[in-house]
């Protein structure tokens, strides 16, 4: 009787001591500030920034930020601005570095096509999908983030990435949003002016809203460029179009003077697919934060 005693002592404290911690639910940063954190045990790191008002008790959602080519997780949250739209809006914005070093920053791992640098990566570089799927655990763990309103969006080459996120991790993530960057697989290899269907095959329609500009020259909507590029933008919204059961569409329209929208509609599950392309803007963030947020928003995991 005392050893049973004993034992529902011990059980009533150990449920004081755990109140407390899942009371407080994220203590990761602080609300309004942006920090450098450890992801895990991954040995990686990335930049969080937790909006302004941020209840710690209530998962938020989640934009993953993802920085181009030679860049850095700090770089793409200072130059994207999205952080002031995550204050205005109550999204987690977390920004990694990529798992490929080179000499100005870092690449990101897209299997099957060639880096800026050239080389293709290995099977002994990082596994990037591996680790951003691992970021989205990690922070769900420490009850900062709300798992069915999770998603991608990125520059340039984080663009490439947040689109590969989507060929081949759409469940894991609500909606993508590449900027100068959108892809729907790799090059196919007997006419790189296709996309790979093969590469692109993700389990479920995937929302998409990408942004970019007419006179981008490294990314160019036009197709061409670098071996990884190849197919024009058209190509790359009609082939998501096509993998979200898209009835309706494309329908252009202009925004304004300086920005047109081409969009698909009535596809299946409530996905969209929305291209929003700037007269004259180069190879910038050529997005508009708030409209990223405000398609985001129409979308979760169900």
């Amino acid at each position: 009787m005392r050893r049973q005693s004993l034992g529902f002592a011990i059980a009533a404290l150990a449920a004081l001591w755990a109140a407390p911690a899942a009371a407080a639910g994220c203590t990761l940063g602080a609300p309004g500030e942006t920090v450098r954190v450890a992801v895990g045990a991954t040995g990686r790191s990335a930049m969080l920034h937790l909006p302004e008002g941020f209840a710690r008790t209530r998962p938020a959602p989640l934009v993953l930020l993802l920085h181009g080519s030679g860049g850095s997780g700090k770089a793409i949250l200072e130059n994207s601005k999205l952080a002031a739209a995550a204050d205005r809006h109550g999204f987690i914005v977390v920004a990694p570095d990529a798992g490929i070093p080179v000499q100005m920053g870092f690449v990101w791992n897209i299997p099957g096509v060639p880096t800026v640098t050239g080389r293709t990566p290995t099977a002994e570089d990082a596994d990037d999908v591996a680790f951003l799927k691992g970021v989205i655990d990690w922070l769900a763990a420490n009850r900062c983030v709300d798992r069915t309103r999770v998603y991608a969006t990125g520059l340039s080459g984080g663009g490439r990435m947040s689109s590969w996120l989507g060929c081949v991790a759409a469940d894991r993530f609500a909606a993508i949003a590449p900027v100068v960057g959108l892809r729907a697989g790799n090059p196919l290899a007997s006419d790189p002016r296709l996309p790979d269907p093969a590469t692109c095959r993700p389990d479920r329609p995937l929302p998409v809203i990408a942004f970019a500009g007419d006179a981008d020259r490294t990314n160019p909507i036009q197709g061409g460029g670098a071996g990884y590029w190849q197919y024009t933008m058209a190509t790359a919204l009609a082939r998501w179009a096509d993998l979200d059961l898209c009835r309706a569409g494309p329908v252009q329209r202009d925004i304004d003077a300086k920005l047109y929208e081409i969009r698909y509609s009535d596809c299946r599950a409530g996905a969209e697919v929305t291209g929003r392309i700037t007269r004259g803007a180069g190879h910038v963030w050529a997005a508009d934060n708030d409209a990223i947020w405000a398609f985001f928003a129409r979308h979760r995991l169900r």
